[in-house]
């Protein structure tokens, strides 16, 4: 037996993160012969001092001997323990080996405990749900005539053409080109999103800016021309909810374009911005150096002045009564995505979430690419999941832990990554991240499959890559796997646009081409639909707890279980080979949904495959 294993309710009693107020039980395992006579529990708060606590001695089966601890902690917070215990030849430390939830003499890692709020709440409407991310100019288009286009906007006439991938003749890369995918275009796919098993559709920015992804904002409460008008956001909005599909928009704050209403480097607008006028309502949001051409940028990008979030007036435009967010939820939203949320500072994101949280029971998720919870920016550890901030985050450690081990990576590892993230956040918060495993700042994941490395090739490199049938085959076997793993887990899986059609390309923008409708991979849009569905019957993901099952040999397994509902278990076998997984006796005649049987004592997975079994 094991010395203390976090994962496992005989060494402690509550699954992951704690309640404050919440009892519960630890226990440590330690061999008879060593002669313990006493034995500590270390623990520190985040910041803090150590506090020592002294266990109790439990029982004993004459060859090893358990200790306990019941604990409550009543502050909110991040805390990091481990144990200690002493003998006749002096005092040891049982602490965690790193990327293991074990823990031995040996290990010097400690254990995470996160403390939330009991108060903190996420929508229980979005839980359960499947996201679906749409690149606006990518996605469809309606055939409606675009009409007073600026004339320093390239159209695409042909969807199939590649995005423009290099600078232009100045040497800027300007991302200036254009497909005239629009909101009605989406509008008329929302059956097609339906069919998939689709609930929320997440919109990347769709506010006026000049550029093909809008990242740079030229006016927060206008709808980009291009993409339609007020009439047809709300049409969108209207239309998805009528087929239950909720709408999440893109909320970008930490910078504007330089070529807005804001900012106004071009004079495109008539009213002065803040490079122009010292006198400009705007300025303030700005950090202006000697003079106006030295200003501070978003990662150096001339194109994206920062703003001053905690700037007062900047702070009411957006999250005041009547300001940004007020305007877009007027138009129908259902909740926001927050781009670089780990870029805003804790003022901004207070406020934030009191504007969102006036109107009714709207979803805020953030763009964090770590642990939401042992993340550190702006000076500090980040309190996004104190009941103050964000409902989730983007899952990237889900993604690249899954993404990892379908390209051969170990199954404890991957095992582990996802453990410590939902052993780390809270569960409302885990119940409302959306579980990605491409986005549009990621390589498409079918490349990322076939096992290129796009980080190391320039985008002149990206684009003249070649898979051939082969690599595409396995590749798309691995991401059946992957896709099964992820859609699964607690949170809410994404999908990327085009993703469930096999689509290719590198990193931005060549993840970024159009959709191909009627050249679609048929055979992956129908695993996709089938998967959907799936998940669609199943209420234990709503909420349900996460239970892992085993982790060795190429092989990950994981149940999902709640009091009242059926169970789901997902078996992921990574090998070359088929296995034979033997089953717990309690899943003995679970359904196979793969092969529609049922299971008796074992399960038969095939090589690169991932079964799923239900009650």
């Amino acid at each position: 037996m094991a010395a203390y294993d976090s994962s496992i309710p005989f060494f402690k009693s509550v699954s992951g993160a704690v309640a404050a107020g919440q009892t519960l039980r630890l226990r440590v395992c330690l061999p008879r012969a060593f002669g313990v006579f006493s034995c500590v529990f270390v623990i520190r708060r985040d910041g803090g001092y150590e506090d020592f606590r002294a266990m109790a001695w439990e029982d004993t089966d004459g060859t090893d001997e358990w200790w306990y601890l019941d604990l409550t902690l009543q502050d909110p917070g991040l805390y990091f323990y481990r144990f200690q215990y002493e003998t006749p030849w002096g005092v040891s430390h049982l602490g965690r080996h790193k990327y293991a939830f074990s823990g031995d003499i040996y290990g010097t890692e400690n254990w995470v405990l996160n403390v939330y709020d009991p108060a903190f709440k996420t929508p229980d409407r979005f839980k359960g749900r499947t996201f679906y991310q749409v690149f606006p100019d990518r996605f469809s288009r309606s055939g409606q005539p675009k009409v007073n286009v600026p004339g320093d906007r390239v159209m695409h006439e042909n969807t199939l053409e590649t995005p423009v991938y290099e600078p232009d003749e100045t040497g800027e890369f300007r991302c200036n080109d254009y497909y005239g995918g629009d909101l009605k275009g989406i509008t008329e796919k929302l059956p097609y999103l339906k069919d998939l098993g689709v609930g929320i559709l997440y919109l990347n920015p769709v506010a006026e800016a000049h550029s093909n992804h809008r990242y740079n904002t030229a006016d927060y409460k206008k709808v980009d021309p291009l993409l339609g008008t007020e009439e047809d956001f709300k049409t969108l909005c209207d239309e998805a909810h009528k087929l239950d599909i909720l709408v999440v928009f893109d909320g970008v704050y930490s910078h504007t374009g330089d070529d807005s209403v804001y900012f106004n480097r071009y004079g495109r607008y008539p009213n002065p911005g803040a490079y122009q006028s010292e006198k400009s309502p705007y300025y303030r949001w700005y950090s202006f150096g000697k003079d106006r051409d030295h200003y501070a940028a978003w990662w150096g990008i001339r194109s994206l002045p920062e703003v001053n979030e905690e700037e007062k007036s900047y702070l009411d435009f957006i999250t005041g009564e009547g300001g940004v967010l007020d305007y877009w939820f007027g138009l129908g939203a259902d909740g926001v995505r927050l781009d670089v949320a780990d870029e805003l500072p804790d003022d901004f994101l207070d406020a934030l979430r009191t504007a969102v949280k006036r109107g009714g029971d709207r979803l805020i998720v953030g763009e964090v690419w770590e642990n939401a919870v042992t993340k550190i920016s702006h000076g500090g550890r980040r309190r996004y999941f104190d009941g103050r901030q964000l409902d989730g985050v983007m899952n990237y450690p889900f993604k690249n832990a899954i993404l990892s081990f379908a390209l051969g990576g170990d199954a404890e590892r991957c095992m582990y990554e996802l453990r410590e993230t939902a052993d780390a956040y809270p569960p409302e918060a885990m119940h409302a991240c959306m579980n990605v495993l491409g986005t549009h700042d990621t390589a498409r994941v079918l490349s990322v499959l076939t096992g290129t490395d796009y980080d190391r090739k320039s985008r002149v490199l990206q684009a003249h890559v070649y898979h051939t049938e082969a690599q595409l085959t396995e590749a798309k076997q691995r991401l059946k796997l992957a896709v099964t793993l992820n859609f699964f887990l607690p949170g809410l899986p994404a999908i990327y646009y085009g993703d469930e059609a096999g689509m290719t390309g590198g990193k931005d923008p060549l993840n970024r081409g159009f959709y191909p409708w009627g050249r679609e991979d048929r055979e992956l849009v129908d695993f996709y639909r089938w998967i959907g569905r799936i998940r669609m019957a199943m209420p234990v993901l709503k909420d349900g707890g996460f239970y892992p099952l085993s982790a060795a040999m190429g092989c990950v397994a994981y149940l999902r279980y709640k009091p009242g509902e059926k169970r789901l278990a997902v078996i992921a076998n990574r090998n070359e080979e088929e296995i034979e997984y033997a089953l717990n006796p309690d899943m003995h005649g679970m359904w196979n949904v793969n092969d529609d049987a049922p299971v008796s004592e074992s399960v038969r997975v095939p090589a690169m495959t991932a079964v799923i079994l239900v009650d």
